[in-house]
């Protein structure tokens, strides 16, 4: 990995550790025992400073340095991580995001703009600081002073940390000094002697590779994991070991045999270091050359001796270790452009398979129909396989909406918590993209004009804070996604006299709940009394219809006065291959979604009716020839192809069936923008285009004109 890749990683996993630290500071609050949350908030943006010292952006370093400061107060106690200082920390998150976006695009300096709104955060920053702590910026430009003090002049409470880098660590893009200049933003390098026991002679030497090395006595009261963390992006590529403060003499010795430097070449740095006294490292070694056996000899423990097992045991947990850390880094990351190309060629794959089989049919070939089924087979799994790469689970959606609820209902004063549900649920990559917008304004939606303000809800015997609920569960196929809250409900006879005014309703014409509360959605529509920041100006719901329905999804309200309200958002699980099932009308081929098909019967209907009787239930019939236009005459034997949506079934009436098929979604084109109850279109074996049924339009279309009236 060079150094721009590196970069991109950053990138990706700061986005990654800010959201995280976004959602602790929203929960800590309704944590029992917040002092974990509290911990995973320092580790995030201990993280982020330590990463952006890798690559010298001190001024993400300096101001993410004052936030760890802070944190580290809250952590000790010494600061309250009250309502102000989360509105605060939020607010840093913001801009540890900005200066990210703006590394992105290539900015690896802050502007001017963005110092300022850095320097205005920081002075809040500091309120919460001692003088001492607060004071003071990281500076990471300057080099690390290599001194070499004597041991009498050491404070004894002190770590050593033994690092050997690898060959690779400058071709993957890394400087070795970069771990040294953060190290020294967690404590003071007492004592560092730079080690080069694995240099070969100078006419062997690459000039790719690294020989370099450093026996370091470090003076700080950071914890063993946050000094390994320093060299977290080189673990892989290095030899790391580190003895804790107070450690036993034998601990040296022990790290002496274990050292490619031998025994005394590295006795020798350690007293340099100063980490250990020439008097304790001659008799420590005197006993080991006395021990005899061993070529590591004997170690020295308190009051006797141990053998060299007890080093092979180490070295044998240190692989364990090793390979456990890399069962667990098996995650790749993959670009989404990668993952869409894999897509379309699977779609191509699908499309040439069906070909195939066309002609082994048409042969009569025995042997090629059965290869051709083997490959259908093989290519189903690999759909399957490709389409699980994309599938990714919205709880991550979910979780960004934690902070739109905190700002948006202190923005309009109101108590209002958000609840998440159904988290695991899983949908395409692609879809969860541009679900997000609708649902940021049903959300906020439901805040502004769902939820009222916590007087009048104490006043109607409610709970003062309010919730909105998001909940996620699969359903025939799709998911369904809920935005709930528990206001004061739609108020219907308000609606219905809105609409009339506007002349969008007959004022004769009877209409159900369902049918008064979609007409929210209608372009302008809205009944607020006052136009406000958010909403009240009927621009929003027409647009989240839209963009739902352009997803092949649909759209419901169900709401009770003095209760609340809950949309339903109805989306398919993909965008790009489905199971589909053929119908034949005259010489057409349609395909309907296979998630929607529940059976096929044979039409049973009287003359002149638009439903039939299905084990004593009324099932309501659509001819599909009457709705396509289909010319041509009917077939003697008709079928009925039993269709369900969101808990409501129908038949669809057909010529012909003729059975399940892979089909690859192919959009149409602007022209046939306008066309009904169609989703897209496919290509069937022969080269023909099949058009998709929207099963969705289709019930609803069904549920406002019934059945008699779907072609009109």
């Amino acid at each position: 990995m060079d150094m721009d890749e590196a970069l991109q990683v950053f990138i990706v996993e700061s986005r990654e550790l800010l959201e995280s630290m976004e959602n602790a500071l929203l929960n800590v609050g309704h944590e029992v025992d917040p002092a974990e949350a509290i911990n995973a908030i320092f580790r995030c943006a201990h993280t982020i400073k330590g990463s952006a010292g890798l690559f010298g952006l001190d001024h993400i370093v300096g101001f993410t340095h004052v936030v760890e400061s802070v944190l580290d107060e809250v952590r000790d106690g010494a600061v309250t991580l009250e309502e102000a200082l989360v509105v605060l920390l939020l607010s840093c998150c913001d801009h540890l995001l900005g200066m990210t976006d703006a590394l992105a695009e290539g900015q690896l300096d802050a502007d001017p703009d963005t110092e300022r709104a850095g320097a205005q955060l920081l002075a809040q920053l500091h309120a919460f600081l001692p003088a001492a702590t607060g004071s003071g910026v990281v500076a990471l430009h300057a080099e690390v002073e290599l001194e070499r003090i004597q041991a009498q002049d050491m404070d004894s409470d002190l770590w050593h940390i033994s690092v050997r880098f690898g060959p690779l660590v400058l071709q993957n893009g890394m400087d070795p000094l970069s771990f040294l200049r953060y190290l020294s933003t967690i404590g003071r390098i007492a004592g560092i002697v730079p080690v080069f026991d694995t240099m070969p002679e100078a006419d062997e030497m690459d000039p790719e590779q690294c020989y370099l090395g450093f026996e370091i006595a470090f003076d700080s009261k950071a914890e063993r994991a946050a000094i390994e963390g320093v060299f977290e992006f080189v673990r892989e590529d290095c030899t790391l070991h580190i003895l804790a403060p107070h450690s036993r003499i034998e601990e040296y010795v022990k790290l002496i045999g274990m050292q490619p430097g031998g025994g005394a070449r590295l006795g020798e740095i350690l007293v340099r270091c100063g980490s250990v006294t020439q008097h304790e490292l001659e008799t420590a070694l005197a006993r080991q050359a006395g021990g005899g056996a061993a070529p590591l000899g004997e170690i020295l423990v308190a009051g006797g001796t141990v053998p060299p097992v007890v080093v092979e045991a180490a070295l044998a947990r240190q692989k364990h270790v090793h390979e456990q850390r890399a069962q667990e880094n098996r995650s790749v990351r993959v670009d989404a452009d990668k993952l869409d190309l894999l897509i379309n060629l699977v779609g191509e794959l699908i499309i040439a398979g069906a070909r195939i089989g066309a002609i082994g049919q048409k042969l009569g070939s025995l042997p090629l129909q059965e290869a051709t089924s083997s490959l259908s087979g093989l290519v189903e799994d690999v759909r399957d396989a490709a389409l699980e790469l994309r599938m990714v689970k919205i709880g991550a959606t979910f979780n960004r909406f934690q902070r739109v609820v905190h700002d948006v209902s202190r923005e309009v004063g109101k108590d209002i918590g958000l609840l998440v549900l159904g988290e695991d649920a899983e949908l395409d990559k692609t879809v969860v993209e541009k679900i997000g917008d609708p649902l940021m304004h049903l959300v906020r939606n439901a805040i502004d004009h769902g939820i009222e303000a916590s007087a009048v809800r104490v006043q109607n015997g409610k709970p003062a804070r309010g919730h909105v609920t998001l909940n996620a569960y699969h359903d025939s196929g799709s998911i369904v996604i809920e935005v709930k809250d528990d206001g004061g409900g739609l108020r219907k006879e308000r609606i219905l006299a809105k609409a009339i005014e506007r002349g969008l309703v007959d004022p004769d014409r009877k209409l159900s709940d369902s049918e008064i509360f979609q007409l929210v959605f209608e372009p302008g529509f809205s009944t607020a009394d006052q136009v406000t920041n958010l909403s009240g100006r009927g621009v929003g719901m027409d647009v989240v219809k839209r963009n739902i329905v352009a997803l092949r999804g649909s759209v419901a309200i169900d709401s009770e006065e003095g209760v609340g309200t809950t949309v339903s958002v109805r989306l398919p699980l993909t965008l790009a291959i489905i199971n589909g099932f053929q119908v034949q009308l005259g010489a057409s081929v349609f395909v309907v979604p296979l998630d929607s098909v529940e059976e096929c019967i044979e039409l049973a209907s009287e003359p002149g009716h638009d439903y039939t009787n299905l084990r004593g239930q009324v099932l309501p019939l659509v001819s599909l020839r009457e709705l396509f236009g289909i010319e041509g005459a009917r077939t003697r034997r008709e079928s009925v192809v039993v269709v369900s949506y969101a808990g409501q079934r129908a038949g669809l009436i057909v010529d012909t069936l003729l059975g399940e098929f892979q089909t690859v979604i192919k959009p149409l084109g602007p022209m046939f923008a306008g066309a009904r109850c169609v989703s897209g279109s496919t290509i069937l074996g022969s080269g023909e285009v099949a058009l998709i049924v929207d099963v969705a339009a289709l019930f609803d279309k069904l549920t406002r004109h019934g059945p008699a009236q779907l072609a009109a």
